[in-house]
């Protein structure tokens, strides 16, 4: 019984949404009809109008059942009230019965083919998030272990050989412990990200609107904190960006594409954070003048498969930017937006994201 209602729920999904198309749709189509009454004594065009009702309530609602709903309400309203004899049921009228066919039939094939692309979606997407998933899975086998080795081994050195390391020689393998966990406590902020976002797609994030040069500046100013010799510019639009977000997982996303632009720029002395609106869009990037990015690594970058370096490097080797540009790309699709990456002509990377700007934007005083 519980897998009967299942299938009901997916085939036919009520929602205020299916109604309010469905009555809006019906009554606009009634409307139509009445006006045409006034200025033409044919009725020749009343079923085409809620054939096409039956087609709009198709492609713009889930499952079968307004579309058929609205097949068959067409198909009374028709009799009724917009053919001769007027207000009065009656099928035996010539070619009525096609009439009645070819909307049922109009309405099945359409929310039918709509279904099962839903279907088809849903399924994509469930596919990307696991894909996600095991990407991230697999990233952490392998950046974890680097860190963990670190740790453990300083630690190890310290405490067994204490006798015979000088404070300096100590505290250089504490340093690099500490180096170590602070980059292991992002990595953990990177996956808890992900937590928050219940689905990999616009409209699953609970947002409201933020000043994105006040985002902006949280992230800088926590980098500058860990990376005090790095010179960052910050370049923001006189009209303040008011941006539906989640400000902490945009912030979130700064903060690795930032870090990501010290530790894998290798040569980074100086980045630029920034922002311009681009319509109904705001676009945010950051540019370095590092090494750059090796051009076979762009197409796969924000899949969490690969690592981002100049040079080849497994793993093991470097710090993998793999999944904090997976974070990355999950977070701004969330939020509706779209994120790029490529070379700057004059040298070093360039990584920018879009988000759609809110109703309202004002002037910096």
């Amino acid at each position: 019984m519980r897998e009967f209602f299942q299938k009901l729920k997916t085939y036919a999904p009520l929602s205020l949404k299916g109604w309010l198309v469905y009555l809006i749709s019906m009554l606009l189509a009634s409307l139509l009809c009445i006006m045409l009454q006034q200025v033409s004594t044919s009725d020749v065009h009343v079923p085409i109008i809620f054939v096409l009702v039956v087609l709009v309530v198709s492609l713009l609602t889930e499952g079968y059942f307004y579309g058929i709903l609205a097949a068959l309400t067409s198909v009374i309203a028709v009799n009724y009230a917009f053919t001769s004899p007027y207000m009065q049921i009656d099928f035996s009228p010539y070619g009525y019965p096609l009439t009645f066919m070819t909307l049922l039939a109009v309405g099945v094939a359409v929310s039918t083919l709509m279904t099962r692309d839903q279907q088809r979606e849903k399924l994509r997407l469930e596919t990307e998030r696991e894909k996600l998933r095991a990407n991230l899975l697999r990233g952490m086998s392998h950046d974890l272990r680097t860190p963990l080795t670190g740790i453990s081994g300083s630690i190890s050195a310290v405490l067994d050989n204490a006798e015979y390391l000088s404070p300096d020689q100590q505290r250089e393998l504490l340093e690099g412990a500490k180096e170590h966990a602070d980059w292991l406590c992002r990595m953990v902020e990177n996956l808890l990200s992900v937590t928050r976002i219940g689905e990999d797609q616009p409209g699953s994030l609970h947002t409201q609107e933020e000043a994105l040069e006040e985002v902006i500046g949280a992230a800088v100013l926590s980098f500058r904190k860990r990376n005090p010799d790095i010179a960052v510019e910050v370049s923001v639009p006189d009209t303040v960006l008011m941006v539906p977000m989640d400000p902490v997982l945009i912030q979130q996303v700064l903060q690795n594409l930032l870090d990501n632009a010290v530790i894998h720029g290798k040569t980074t002395g100086r980045i630029r954070v920034e922002a311009t609106a681009e319509g109904n869009t705001a676009r945010v990037s950051v540019k370095d003048d590092g090494v750059g990015i090796s051009p076979d690594r762009l197409e796969h970058l924000f899949d969490g498969t690969l690592p981002f370096s100049g040079t080849q490097q497994s793993f093991d080797q470097t710090r993998s930017l793999g999944i904090g540009l997976s974070v990355c790309r999950t977070v701004i699709q969330a939020h509706g937006g779209s994120i790029s990456a490529g070379n700057r002509p004059e040298g070093g990377a360039c990584f920018s994201f879009t988000l759609p700007l809110g109703g309202k934007q004002v002037e910096n005083p």
